[in-house]
């Protein structure tokens, strides 16, 4: 008969062979959870005791401490928390897009404020403003010269459907003719938050595989 003590541990009257899966203490969180701890804050009037938060989690951790996941599901994680963007601002979006990685919406929460001036560093193009029939074969070449995977996010009416200037001889009808589009950012110009709506769109599409 296993005999535990008040602390959760055995007794010394207790036998290893006699362990049950109870007695094991529980390091890791249980199916399907990551236990995030809160820190405790040293701000005057905030201190004392925080509870413990527990958000939904990629693995799924068995009783026994072990942990199960797909190589490709890691894969997802791990580029779903890194979208690096090639900024490809052509009109008054691109200010927004500015706005979006500054301090005060601040896309480095979210892993995606390393953009990149060159394609071959980049997998996230965002198309922020009006395209041209005579811009389109260069964001076409671009888009050709970032690594897979890769994906789009088209911001602004303009980028969407050609927005004001549609029945323009110049304006293209929408950067999805020319390159597949994965989220769309409505708005003109959209606000630096519909930005980051788009992108955490984009970071669950991601995750899921797409």
């Amino acid at each position: 008969m296993t005999i535990k003590d008040p602390a959760g541990g055995l007794s010394q009257g207790a036998s290893p062979g006699s362990r049950v899966v109870t007695d094991r203490p529980k390091m890791f969180p249980t199916m399907g959870t990551i236990i995030e701890h809160i820190p405790q804050s040293t701000q005057s009037g905030l201190s004392g005791h925080q509870p413990t938060r527990t958000i939904p989690g990629l693995f799924e951790a068995h009783e026994d401490n072990v942990v199960f996941a797909t190589v490709q599901g890691l894969f997802n994680w791990a580029r779903s928390r890194s979208p690096w963007p090639l900024g490809y601002g052509l009109a008054c979006c691109a200010i927004e897009m500015f706005a979006a990685a500054a301090s005060h919406h601040d896309l480095a929460r979210f892993g995606a404020e390393v953009f990149r001036s060159s394609p071959r560093q980049a997998d996230v193009m965002i198309v922020a403003g009006t395209v041209t029939h005579k811009m389109a074969p260069r964001l076409r070449r671009l888009y050709e010269q970032m690594p897979e995977p890769k994906w789009v996010i088209s911001m602004g009416q303009c980028a969407n459907s050609g927005g004001e200037f549609w029945d323009s001889y110049s304006t293209l009808q929408g950067v999805d003719t020319v390159v597949p589009v994965d989220v769309y950012v409505p708005g003109c110009p959209p606000r630096p938050e519909a930005l980051v709506e788009g992108i955490l769109k984009l970071r669950e599409k991601i995750f899921k595989g797409g």
